[in-house]
């Protein structure tokens, strides 16, 4: 039995489905099973990590927990793996970010801060583990699409600003293969896993341009006026102020190399972006 945290998120959704299809027992995690609109092979339960209910229940009988902070925020994120240690759990895949980089520099920024706490408590957990550090994820992309459908221009404060976006469907299956490895290869491993190419905003708006048939391109605004459009009850303007001013050093070099992680552990090539641009063009229409 594998339990699925954020099952109902874009990596969750892709990974209860590799899963199954390789035979693996799914518990699938979710706030609201009538709506969830997973495969009937799953067990959807109904799970709010934030709550006060006893989170052991969730993982009894399970040997491997995906866990994504993303599901429940870190304190949640923290409490389930003390769960899993009291459940009898036995391996932890943790959905991470390429923000942390074990070094002190994890302590300069919101978002590494979070992860690097949380991969530290899995690692004192005594569990089995491994670490899928993306971040640069196509899904964010998902956020310009309501500029895309009405008007085709993307509002942004660095449209040269570089990344290796990554397709969540490679991000579930590196994750897949590390919960279902029965080598051990992939025990104590953390992966940065990205994308098979670097582009700038600018390019992956235009490709979701060839993907729809939609003119569309990028309308320079300042950091204050990205950050306040990406700010929301869970994520403080200061926060996406920091966010937005990382993005802005990749303009003169990318935070981050491409990585062959997903060929490495999967056995097949990185989604391009084209790729997921195509996957998602009825997102942008």
């Amino acid at each position: 039995m594998i339990v699925v945290t954020g099952a109902t998120g874009n990596i969750g959704r892709v990974l209860v489905s590799r899963l199954l299809a390789e035979g693996a027992a799914v518990r699938a995690l979710t706030r609201d099973p009538a709506r969830a609109g997973l495969p009937a092979e799953a067990e959807t339960v109904r799970a709010d990590l934030t709550g006060a209910d006893a989170l052991e229940p969730l993982l009894a009988g399970a040997e491997a927990l995906f866990l994504n902070l993303a599901a429940g925020g870190d304190h949640a994120a923290a409490a389930l793996t003390e769960a899993a240690v009291r459940a009898g759990v036995r391996r932890i895949v943790l959905n991470s970010s390429m923000a942390v980089t074990d070094t002190p520099d994890d302590d300069a920024h919101h978002i590494a801060r979070l992860h690097a706490g949380l991969e530290r408590a899995v690692r004192d957990s005594g569990l089995e583990w491994t670490f899928v550090r993306g971040g640069n994820y196509a899904t964010n992309a998902l956020a310009w699409a309501p500029a895309i459908r009405t008007s085709g221009v993307v509002r942004d404060a660095h449209p040269e600003a570089r990344g290796v976006p990554v397709h969540e469907a490679d991000l579930a299956d590196v994750a897949a293969t590390a919960l279902l490895d029965r080598s051990g290869a992939h025990l104590g491993q953390a992966y940065l896993v990205t994308g098979p190419a670097e582009l700038t905003v600018a390019q992956q708006v235009a490709e979701i341009g060839r993907a729809t048939g939609k003119e569309t391109r990028v309308e320079q605004i300042s950091e204050e006026a990205a950050a306040e459009a990406m700010a929301g009850p869970h994520f403080p303007k200061e926060a996406a102020l920091e966010l937005v001013r990382m993005f802005g050093r990749t303009v003169e070099a990318p935070a981050f190399p491409v990585s062959d992680a997903v060929e490495r552990i999967t056995g097949h090539p990185a989604r391009t972006f084209a790729q997921w641009a195509r996957d998602h063009a009825a997102d942008f229409s």
